[in-house]
Formats: C-alpha cells, sequence, structure tokens
C-alpha cells in the first residue's frame, strides 16, 4: 500500500465521529478526578497531563504487545491467501488457525485486564471496531467499480474474517477486546504496524482529554494545545519504547522470551484501582 492510501485511512480512523465508543469511557480519569487525585496539582491542565502520562505509559506496555501480535496475525494470513488462493482445505484450515490466534490472544487480554470496568469499556469499544467494518469500511457492490479483482478479493477475505470474529463475540466464545479488534481491523484495511501503533495510542491520549472537556477540567481549546504540544511527545516515546513488544503466543517457541521484557505488563497499579472503583461512584458521567 503507498502512502498516501496508509494516510488517508489514517484520516478515516482519527475522525472523532466515528462511532466506535470511545466517547462514553475516561479511560479511569473520571475516578481519579473525584477521588481527588487531581487536587495535588497547581492546575487542571497540569492534572490531567500528569494522568495521561501515566495512563498512556501504562497503556502502550499493556495494550501494544496485544495490538503488534493481533497485526502480525491478520497480515500472514492475508499473504497466505494471496500466495494460495481461496479455494480448497488449506484456505479453511488457515482461517480456523487465524481465529484461533486471536481468541487465543484475547483470551490473554482478558486474564491479564484486572479489573471489570476496563474489561467492559474495552470488550465495547473491541465489537464496535468490529461492527465498524462490516458497516462502515466494507465496499458495497454500488462501488465495485472502484477497485480491481485483486483488491475485491482480498477485501472479501477481510470481510469474511472479521464477521467470522464477530460472530465468536456475539456468541461469547471471545470477547472481542479493543486491542485485538484494533490490530486486526487496521491489517484488514492494510494500515503497516507502526502507524496502527502510535494511532492507537494517540486516539487513547485524544480520548482521555475528551473526557476532561466533559467533565469540565479543560477548556476545548486548552485541550487542543495540551493535544498539539503536551501529548505528541508522550505518543511518541511510548510509541517507541514499546514497538517490539510482543506477547509470546504467536511465536513458534516460548524458549528465550524474555516475558519481563518483551512481554505486556500492567505499570500503573493506581490506575488500576481507580479505574475497578469507577462504579462506586455516586454519579458518573462514563462508562469507565
Amino acid at each position: 500500500m503507498d502512502d498516501d492510501t496508509e494516510t488517508y485511512i489514517l484520516l478515516l480512523l482519527s475522525d472523532s465521529n466515528l462511532p466506535t465508543g470511545s466517547f462514553v469511557a475516561s479511560s479511569g480519569l473520571e475516578s481519579y478526578v473525584k477521588h481527588g487525585f487531581a487536587s495535588s496539582s497547581s492546575s487542571a491542565a497540569d492534572a490531567t497531563v500528569e494522568f495521561v502520562r501515566n495512563s498512556l505509559s501504562s497503556y502502550a506496555r499493556s495494550a501494544l504487545p496485544f495490538v503488534s501480535d493481533a497485526h502480525r496475525a491478520v497480515m500472514e494470513y492475508s499473504s497466505h491467501q494471496e500466495m494460495d488462493g481461496k479455494e480448497g482445505v488449506g484456505t479453511d484450515k488457515s482461517l480456523d488457525d487465524i481465529l484461533k490466534a486471536l481468541t487465543d490472544l484475547d483470551g490473554l487480554y482478558q486474564a491479564m485486564t484486572l479489573n471489570h470496568v476496563s474489561r467492559r469499556a474495552s470488550m465495547s469499544q473491541g465489537v464496535a471496531l468490529l461492527t465498524l467494518y462490516s458497516k462502515g469500511f466494507s465496499r458495497p457492490p454500488t462501488l465495485s467499480a472502484f477497485s480491481g479483482a485483486e483488491s475485491r478479493d482480498h477485501e472479501s477475505r477481510m470481510q469474511i474474517l472479521l464477521d467470522q470474529f464477530k460472530l465468536k463475540v456475539r456468541r461469547e466464545e471471545v470477547f472481542g477486546h479493543l486491542p485485538i479488534c484494533w490490530g486486526a481491523l487496521t491489517a484488514a484495511l492494510g494500515l503497516n504496524l507502526e502507524r496502527a501503533q502510535y494511532l492507537h495510542l494517540f486516539l487513547h491520549a485524544r480520548s482521555i482529554l475528551s473526557a476532561s472537556v466533559r467533565l469540565n477540567d479543560l477548556g476545548p481549546y486548552g485541550a487542543q494545545q495540551i493535544l498539539l504540544h503536551a501529548v505528541r511527545p508522550l505518543v511518541a516515546t511510548e510509541a517507541t519504547r514499546c514497538r517490539n513488544l510482543r506477547t509470546g503466543l504467536l511465536d513458534n517457541s516460548v524458549e528465550g522470551f524474555d516475558e519481563a521484557a518483551l512481554g505486556p505488563a500492567n505499570t500503573w497499579p493506581l490506575g488500576e484501582i481507580l479505574a475497578g472503583r469507577h462504579d462506586l461512584q455516586h454519579s458518573r458521567i462514563f462508562n469507565s
């Protein structure tokens, strides 16, 4: 895929109007503010930046390994299908293999997400991404003239894969967590891994700032200033630091895989505790 096409996909995925459910989640910010932790900072802007820094650091370390492995698995499946074609037993087995890989990743993320509130938000946004692909990014027959046969074949394979995974979510055979669905979605759209990782972290940070505006801690202009001047280096740092992390599930052999150094981990226990206490608030705006 050429750079212009990838850039266009980035613009589509960064659109705040996409129905992905991100605006009902604060990633623990509401609980953080209600429990008084923001009051220790000199200003609301400083408190928000500090929360974004801690949340982004922990989320990058815990979620990016799953984004990377899901993306890698779908890209390998796509390459295999392009080489071997769509017919025959090998294709069915390959589809089963990729679904099993995504299911295993999803199960591990469920086990490593330490509180029910974060799990609930992740599952809600994950299935929204799968729906977005089938209803928003799939090509209707009326627009088939705008693509070649090879492109239509690829889109058809990706449609079948994501529809099958979504069906497993509906049957409650898998959870459908956000990082796994994001990795699968961006791979299906042809976005390279580095850009998929960076955009995922950017959207996480942007959703926190959006929540801060809705909580009336920041104004919309102040949030944009923070997004431009403070968030950009934070996202770049975490994307670089965590870009090579993996879960270890997709490796042929786990020998030699340093889980402590290269695997997913939660690095902000306070954030997990506060997120888990979200439902205990007397009144709340967000679901997480």
